[in-house]
Formats: C-alpha cells, structure tokens, sequence
C-alpha cells in the first residue's frame, strides 16, 4: 500500500512539472532529444556501430564529452605509436608492445579485412577471407603480441577456417604450421622495419 501512494506521488509530481512546461519548451526538449545513431554519427566515431554498436556508443558519448576520444580529437594513429617526443604533447603513447611487431603484423596481414585493432592491448583481430581462387573456404586470424622485445615469444597467431557444405560453413582443422608460418613472415617484416628505421 504504502509504494503505491508513493507511485502515484510521483506521477503526479510528473505530471504537474509537464503542465508547467510551455509548448516551446517542450519543442526545444524534443529537438535535442536524439537516437542512439545520431548520436553516434554526430561525435565523428571510428568504430562501425551495426558491427559493435556498444563499443561505438561508449567511444561517441567519450568523444563528445572530452570534444574527442581517449586519445584527444586526433585519435590514435600508427605515426604517434613507439614514438618518444620531449615535448609535452599529451597526445602521444608509447606501445606496450614492440612497435615493429605490431606494424609488421598489420602489414603481412593487409590483404585480410580488418574486424579490429588494439594497439594498446596488442591484439589484431581479422574478418574472414576468401581466397579468389577457392570461394568455398575462408578463414581468419587472431594475432597477438606481448612486450617490447622483438622475439617470437612475443607474437603468437591462431587461424581459423571454414569449408561451405551442404549450404553451412563448417569448421576445418587447422595445421598448426600454417600458423607458425604467418608468424615467421610477421617476424621477418618487423625485422625488415627495423632495419629500415635504423
């Protein structure tokens, strides 16, 4: 009994804030009201919201919020990782993880859809991929990188494929090989990066 006097209490208060309100004001009230998409779109995301739409509104309400992401208005971008400044621009990070790994990974993998990218966490994850030749197979990839240190302990590449049968795509097994082998041409392209940054 006693929540229901307060129920209807509080609508009444509701209610009666509403009838004070003039028509331009609850004109203006509504122009300002806006849809999760609209919000999204206006804060100038980099994050595709039919792929995540809570990761994008998380990052649009930080972006129009702070009048940009985490990181300021620019973003992250690959030029400002691993780089040391002795200015003060808070804009800058340093990688956890070792820079040349990490571009060497994003180029060895370039010809495969991205689904996303953390630098700070040093993961790359990609969308699946079908080889022109065989449509009836694809598969992708999750690489990850640990430390600073350019060695092979700190990279390690699982693959995923699939076969299309019978209408469904069905796993496959995979050659644990063929993801030694991805890791080794990441390998010998953060190597190459090195030596040309040097």
């Amino acid at each position: 009994m006693f929540l229901r006097i307060i129920f209807i209490s509080s609508l009444v208060i509701v209610s009666s804030c509403n009838k004070n309100m003039t028509e331009e004001e609850r004109e203006e009230l509504w122009s300002k009201a806006q849809t999760r998409q609209a919000i999204i779109d206006r804060s100038g995301t980099k994050f595709n919201s039919a792929m995540d739409p809570e990761l994008a509104m998380r990052d649009a309400e930080t972006r129009l919020q702070s009048g940009g992401g985490l990181l300021g208005k620019g973003g992250l971008s690959l030029d400002m990782l691993g780089k040391e400044t002795n200015s003060n621009n808070t804009n800058s990070v340093a990688m956890p993880v070792n820079v040349f790994l990490w571009k060497g990974a994003l180029e060895t993998l370039s010809f495969m859809p991205l689904n996303s990218a953390d630098p700070i966490g040093g993961t790359i994850l990609t969308d699946w991929y079908s080889n022109s030749d065989n449509q009836k197979e694809r598969c992708k990839l999750n690489v990850f990188i640990s430390g600073k240190k350019l060695t092979t302990q700190n990279l390690k590449v699982t693959s995923f494929c699939q076969e299309f049968k019978n209408q469904i795509w069905v796993n496959k097994d995979v050659d644990s090989n063929n993801n030694t082998k991805i890791e080794n041409a990441i390998l010998n392209k953060a190597k190459k990066l090195k030596l040309q940054s040097s």
